[in-house]
């Protein structure tokens, strides 16, 4: 079983292509190998790494699934990996790519999170984007979108940005979010210093359909596979427990570093292209969620006019799945995602 397990994974290792979407100033980050910035977090034997450690696949079977740690926790950064997801019937399944200091702090925990749903076979994987601070779980900021490409047959590239100041969530370097702080938010802005998480686990309970949907390991196992790993930060000291002003000051530098790259300048053109993906993939948004805020969150750019876009719980009336067609079938192609370069 081992060595069908791993013969599998070098063969999707193997078939990884880049974005071709992806914007230029992604290819100039550096990335690193799995030995240089993490560690195994669980289900080490559903892990398989290629032989320079710059692809890392992980899976989940009826007895586990798996997932690695960042060996730091960081003061802010940039946080990117190329991902390909399980194909077919994957329903229930969870895939993450999050910033996290649940482990530390479990009361007063901030997430970032990149969550992929699994599906029925022919149904579309769902992508979900959270921002939790301080424990704020019950004043929640998700958002959920379609993806505009299949993203089981070619790797694509996700990305998150936090800085003191501003997190944005990129695909293929294009921005798909974007969440100012302001003081409004007080501390359920992230502020703590967090890890980076990558995980696949059974999430039968609510990932797909509310429950409806459970994962059939028949069909399994499913594997995703992750490669140009990019770790960018101030890394933390030992007990990010005891984070201070003196951290905040031996991190000015990076952190001046991190705020004048090429993907913490949110352009009028990256802005547009934004609002392009938004309008076209974007299923729910917690900014027109009436039905659990009345008044909507102070990051919130509520236009009117898309707000009618939206029932008062806050899902889209335009954006809807569509069934992919059988294997030998033509269809309509979906749009594409729209590139900085398609903005102007």
């Amino acid at each position: 079983m081992a060595a069908l397990l791993w013969a599998a994974c070098m063969m999707m290792m193997m078939s990884i292509a880049p974005a071709s979407l992806a914007a230029s100033w992604l290819e100039d980050v550096p990335t690193i190998a799995f030995e240089e910035g993490f560690s195994p977090l669980f289900g080490e034997d559903n892990m398989v790494k290629s032989p320079d450690g710059r692809t890392v696949s992980i899976t989940l079977n009826r007895y586990t699934g798996s997932g690695f740690i960042s060996s730091d926790y960081y003061h802010h950064g940039f946080f990117s990996a190329s991902i390909k997801l399980p194909k077919d019937h994957t329903a229930g399944v969870v895939v993450a790519f999050y910033l996290s200091n649940g482990d530390v702090f479990e009361k007063t925990h901030d997430e970032l999170d990149f969550e992929f749903l699994g599906n029925r076979y022919r149904h579309e994987w769902k992508m979900q984007t959270n921002v939790y601070g301080n424990g704020s779980t019950d004043r929640g900021r998700e958002e959920r979108y379609l993806m505009p490409f299949d993203p089981t047959a070619d790797a694509h590239r996700f990305s998150i940005l936090w800085s003191s100041r501003l997190i944005v969530f990129y695909v293929d370097g294009v921005p798909i979010r974007e969440v100012p702080r302001s003081a409004a938010m007080a501390a359920d802005y992230p502020s703590k210093p967090m890890a980076l998480y990558v995980t696949i686990w059974d999430g039968s309970t609510w990932a797909t359909d509310n429950g409806k949907y459970k994962v059939n390991y028949k069909r399994g196992p499913f594997t995703a596979v992750f490669s140009d790993l990019v770790l960018r930060g101030c890394t933390a000291r030992s007990d990010i427990r005891l984070a201070s002003a003196d951290d905040q000051d031996r991190c000015a530098a990076a952190e001046e570093e991190l705020t004048d790259a090429e993907y913490a300048r949110m352009t009028a053109r990256k802005r547009m292209a934004m609002r392009r993906f938004r309008q076209r993939q974007m299923l729910y948004t917690v900014c027109y969620d009436t039905n659990r805020y009345p008044e909507p969150f102070p990051e919130c750019d509520v236009n009117m006019a898309e707000r009618q876009m939206y029932w008062q719980w806050g899902e889209s009336k335009v954006v809807r799945p569509r069934v992919r067609p059988r294997p030998g079938h033509r269809s309509k192609r979906r749009p594409v995602l729209v590139s900085l370069q398609q903005a102007d």
